[in-house]
Parts: C-alpha cells; sequence; structure tokens
C-alpha cells in the first residue's frame, strides 16, 4: 500500500505555495462549489450536485487510494503552519499497476484558479511523485490527454514538460471530440 503524501510547492512572485493532499471530508463542500461551474462541467464527466454528491465522491477518491489504482490530490493554498486554505484544483494518477510502463494524469482547476498557475504546478508535483514513487514498478512515462479545443489543457501540459505525442480519435460519450496525448517520460 502507497502512504498517503502531502507535497508542498512553493510560492513564486506572483503565486503562493501549494500543498497537494489526498482528499479528505471536509472537501465535500468545496468540491460542490467547483462542479457547479460550466467551465468545468465542460472538461469533465464528474458532478457533484449537493454535500452527499460531494461527500461521495470524496469517498471514491479514498477508496480508490487505498485500493492503490487511483492517487487522487486535492490541491489548496498553502497557509503559514502546515494549514491548508482555499480548494483551488485536482490532480489524479490512475492507471498505475506493477510492470506497466505508463499510467495517466488528470486534473481539474477550479473556476477561481484559473489562469494562476495552479494547474502546472501541481501537476508538475504530482509528476515527480509519481516518478519517485512508481519507478521502482516500472512506471516509465506518464500520460495526459485532453481534447483538442481545450487549450488551456494544452498549455498546461507544455509548461509541465509534456511533450505532444499525437493526435486521438474521440471516443464518446467520455471523449467525444478528437484531442491531444502529450508524454512526459521519466529523466534517466
Amino acid at each position: 500500500m502507497i502512504t498517503p503524501a502531502v507535497l508542498q510547492v512553493a510560492a513564486t512572485p506572483t503565486t503562493p505555495a501549494l500543498a497537494l493532499r489526498p482528499w479528505s471530508l471536509e472537501d465535500a463542500a468545496p468540491v460542490v462549489e467547483a462542479f457547479r461551474d460550466a467551465g468545468l462541467r465542460r472538461w469533465t464527466s464528474h458532478t457533484a450536485e449537493n454535500e452527499a454528491e460531494g461527500t461521495q465522491w470524496v469517498r471514491s477518491q479514498q477508496q480508490s487510494w487505498t485500493a492503490g489504482d487511483r492517487f487522487s490530490f486535492a490541491v489548496l493554498e498553502a497557509q503559514p503552519g502546515g494549514l491548508c486554505g482555499q480548494l483551488l484544483a485536482g490532480v489524479v494518477l490512475k492507471g498505475v499497476a506493477a510492470g506497466e510502463p505508463a499510467a495517466e494524469v488528470g486534473y481539474w482547476t477550479a473556476a477561481h484558479a484559473r489562469g494562476k498557475g495552479v494547474a502546472s504546478r501541481a501537476v508538475e508535483a504530482l509528476t515527480g511523485w509519481a516518478f519517485d514513487t512508481f519507478a521502482a514498478g516500472g512506471l516509465e512515462r506518464l500520460e495526459l490527454l485532453h481534447q483538442v479545443d481545450n487549450r488551456a489543457s494544452c498549455r498546461v501540459a507544455q509548461k509541465s514538460r509534456y511533450d505532444f505525442h499525437r493526435m486521438l480519435p474521440a471516443a464518446p460519450p467520455s471523449f467525444p471530440q478528437a484531442g491531444h496525448l502529450h508524454v512526459r517520460r521519466i529523466s534517466p
């Protein structure tokens, strides 16, 4: 079993420090609020209409962590003294399996945190953690997928040093348009 980790990302001159930690039940209400955004709903299949659904979503993230098949982190603004502030985003590593060379990275950003470098910095932190944690088990590369018209996700991939690999065909209903596959390989 992989021990849950808290990842720290230093502040920059223009952006706050970040804390990435496994989801907790206190995140249910902020998740519901984030998922109310039409922009987020356009790019994700996740929904949480009320606190009960938010709690169910958080528990699902926790269960996947325990099962060892999906490692999802809440991305929060780090506060002095190790405290965490407002929910900014979520990042996830999925498809990790012993002996498999590839896994997938996913993310979403709350409306109030977009355009501030949160997603690329969180993806970078998750990427480092993934390679540090799973390289010995055979992980060699991470894949990041997005629909072709999601220009913001393309910028996040580029800023996070994921190289464009190839076009992907549409795969409705979860991936209704053609997309991009970006890849980042473990550094030797």
